[in-house]
């Protein structure tokens, strides 16, 4: 439009075919560089069908705002999107559309909600492969089931940075939404329903991240399928307050760094957080409420902050996960002022983890408080602050609400029964007494394992969300 001679009109052909004529008239304002006004002429023939256009006008640049609709015959969505050009709005009145389209210009596709894209079952319902590209109030469904071509209802290639999907209604796909590659995208404030029908190692991701680098997940709704929220070989993420249930993890972190996962809920899934392979991460502020195996696990996790987060049992159940926490050779980590409550097992430690700062945190009323089986002595409180145990029988002389004696989750006959399973049969025998006895007046047989030399004497009062 740029250099049009004033006064000057011209044509853009928005869509050409045997049933569909389509175009849209521009005419230049008072001089290079003033306001740009559109008109439109919308020549059309089609069955069944209609295509409007309204005017769009933007004081710097120039924006062709669309408007299409469709009856019983579908529009040809993808030859409207072929004709456009970079910051166009083609707004989509109600109805059924044709999915298995591509966007490659920058555009925003916008629905009104009661805007239907469907892929009949068959291969990738809307797929973005241009920067700048923003999708909203649309329902995309029925993507196709092969996870080997990474069928999917909204599939972001590496050209879609910056790519902003917000406020949709994805059903019955495959995987919901995948960033392959998309640097800065942001997901935000869509409801993700994935498939329940498949068993669960054929089901897709409800969000999938691949090498996605300062990409957003925000704020979105996602129930069924595998993974509510998978991530790999990426860095820079923000997963912030997002509602995940009925998966197997809520969200599943590979590879990815310097990143951020705070203000999640978690429900009714096997697992809730797990972090593996990956560093230098912020999780803080979440809730894992009546999952099923572990609230929180960490793989290979190193030099990563975890604080007020709370694992337990939902209102209506009287037990938490098998595990609140398992930590398997992760290092270098602070766990802070996190709640773990009611599991079978409060926090599970093994594989050489070492070097992590543990305080502030509440283990109450685990049937084992925690499982570790190892031989090194490790000191789990910061700064002469502990944690606090709902099961430590202390007591607080000076009135500094300090214990004023070190408190052992577990003792020698701990680590015999958790080696040995079958001496169960001796707990109630005179010897595992004598044993406890003696353990208790010489603490040089403790073999080693848990140390809390400053357990608090009162829980701290903290608020969770619940959603």
């Amino acid at each position: 439009m740029k250099g049009k001679p004033l006064g000057e009109w011209w044509t853009r052909p928005v869509a050409s075919a045997t049933a569909v004529a389509l175009s849209v008239t521009l005419v230049a304002g008072a001089g290079l560089g003033s306001n740009l006004y559109a008109q439109s002429s919308l020549p059309l023939s089609v069955a069944s069908s209609t295509i409007s256009s309204s005017v769009s006008s933007n004081p710097k640049d120039f924006v062709a705002d669309i408007t299409a609709s469709s009856s019983e015959q579908n529009l040809s969505l993808q030859q409207l999107l072929d004709s456009t050009e970079p910051g166009d709005t083609l707004d989509l009145e109600a109805g059924t559309y044709a999915g298995n389209i591509t966007i490659s210009t920058p555009l925003h596709l916008r629905g009104n909600g009661e805007v239907i894209i469907s892929g009949n079952g068959s291969g990738r319902v809307i797929t973005v492969d241009a920067a700048d590209v923003r999708l909203s109030g649309l329902t995309v469904q029925d993507s196709g089931i092969d996870l080997s071509v990474e069928d999917a209802g909204i599939f972001v290639t590496k050209n879609g940075i910056n790519t902003h999907i917000h406020d949709n209604q994805l059903h019955n796909n495959l995987i919901g939404v995948y960033l392959k590659g998309a640097r800065d995208a942001l997901v935000e404030n869509n409801q993700i329903l994935g498939r329940s029908d498949l068993r669960m190692n054929e089901r897709g991701n409800g969000i999938h991240l691949w090498n996605a680098p300062g990409s957003k997940i925000i704020g979105n709704e996602v129930r069924f399928g595998r993974d509510g929220i998978f991530v790999t070989t990426s860095k820079d993420n923000q997963f912030l307050n997002n509602q995940l249930s009925d998966l197997r993890f809520a969200i599943h972190y590979m590879y990815t760094n310097h990143s951020e996962v705070s203000g999640n809920f978690s429900s009714n899934n096997h697992i809730g957080y797990a972090i593996m392979y990956s560093h230098h991460l912020k999780v803080h502020d979440n809730v894992s409420e009546g999952d099923r195996d572990h609230g929180l696990m960490l793989n290979y996790t190193n030099q990563s902050h975890f604080q007020a987060n709370r694992v337990g049992p939902t209102e209506q159940s009287q037990a938490g996960p098998e595990k609140c926490v398992f930590i398997y050779n992760a290092n270098f980590n602070q766990l802070l002022d996190n709640d773990f409550e009611r599991c079978h097992i409060g926090i599970h430690f093994t594989a050489g983890s070492q070097d992590n700062r543990v305080a502030g945190n509440t283990f109450v009323q685990n049937r084992t408080q925690v499982k570790y089986v190892g031989s090194r002595f490790l000191e789990w409180s910061n700064d002469d602050r502990g944690n606090y145990w709902s099961d430590n029988l202390g007591f607080d002389l000076n009135g500094d609400q300090i214990s004023d004696r070190p408190y052992r989750p577990n003792d020698m006959v701990d680590q015999l029964v958790w080696r040995y399973p079958l001496s169960k049969l001796l707990l109630n025998s005179p010897a595992v007494e004598l044993l406890r006895w003696s353990q208790s007046q010489f603490p040089a047989f403790y073999p080693g394992g848990i140390t809390d030399s400053y357990p608090l004497m009162s829980q701290p009062t903290r608020e969770h969300s619940s959603q």
